[in-house]
């Protein structure tokens, strides 16, 4: 660790990492990110994994897009699998009121000009997903770009492309302190000594709120508790000749993938803790 850096990025997640790839990606190679444990220690490594292409604001789906062609290249230039699955997804309708909006935003991948999506049919549903109990279904949307990832393989990805790149990883330091300098820098204050950054990142994850208290700022987020749960192999799994897609109910608050011969699923309570 050196004395004194251009910026630090404080978290060793999904976040962190794409950060300190980004900066070191766009000439600021002087750069370093500071994790308390082990890169994905945080949330990111038992992550569900699912990326989507879809999304009603265009700024987002923007971002999406970009997203999914930059893993593949992040995965060539570290040589770290990031285990992408590119299996499609299918967002599912069964009240009118959520099929005319998956109608409504169809219209609107239109006028971005995503072409790989389309409006299917229950017929289509089932033929995509045998699996899937489709009473009650009105329709769904089908998006090609989508699928899941190896949530701790993105992580190394784009660590080792950062470092190849020249930045500097420290793991097993806890950050304790952010003092604001004279000159408008900061003193980072950590487990092994006193670092001089011109810039801060907060990228805490489940420690964003400390971090942001550690600057004088409260920030408005707090963690939330999810499950979701994977089973063992199942013959159903197993006798298919192809991989499922990403199915995901945004009126059950729920979604699927599968898990090797398994699934993996997923719920987003409404009273979580």
């Amino acid at each position: 660790m050196k004395s004194q850096y251009r910026a630090i990025v404080i978290g060793g997640g999904v976040v962190g990492a794409s950060v300190l790839y980004h900066l070191a990606k766009f000439g600021w190679n002087d750069v370093a990110l500071i994790e308390r444990e082990v890169l994905t220690a945080g949330s990111s490594w038992h992550a569900a994994g699912g990326f989507h292409a879809l999304n009603a604001d265009p700024n987002i789906a923007a971002l999406q897009a970009y997203t999914i062609d930059l893993l593949s290249e992040v995965e060539k230039e570290s040589g770290q699998s990031i285990g992408m699955h590119m299996t499609g997804g299918i967002s599912v309708a069964s009240a009118p009121e959520r099929w005319e909006w998956l109608k409504a935003s169809y219209r609107i991948f239109q006028t971005m000009g995503i072409d790989d999506v389309h409006l299917v049919g229950v017929d289509e549903i089932k033929q995509r997903c045998p699996i899937l109990n489709t009473d009650g279904m009105l329709g769904g949307l089908y998006a090609a770009r989508e699928g899941h990832i190896d949530p701790s393989g993105v992580v190394h990805a784009y660590a080792k492309a950062a470092r190849l790149r020249g930045a500097d990883i420290i793991e097993h330091n806890r950050v304790l302190e952010l003092n604001r300098r004279a000159d408008g820098g900061w003193d980072v204050v950590t487990e092994k000594g006193t670092v001089i950054a011109e810039h801060v990142v907060n990228a805490g994850g489940l420690w964003a709120k400390q971090v942001g208290r550690m600057a004088g700022i409260d920030l408005p987020v707090s963690p939330m508790e999810h499950h979701y749960l994977v089973t063992e192999a199942l013959p159903e799994i197993q006798a298919l000749d192809k991989e499922l897609p990403l199915i995901v109910d945004l009126e059950g608050f729920t979604y699927m993938r599968q898990e090797q011969k398994g699934l993996l699923l997923g719920i987003y309570e409404i009273n979580h803790k």
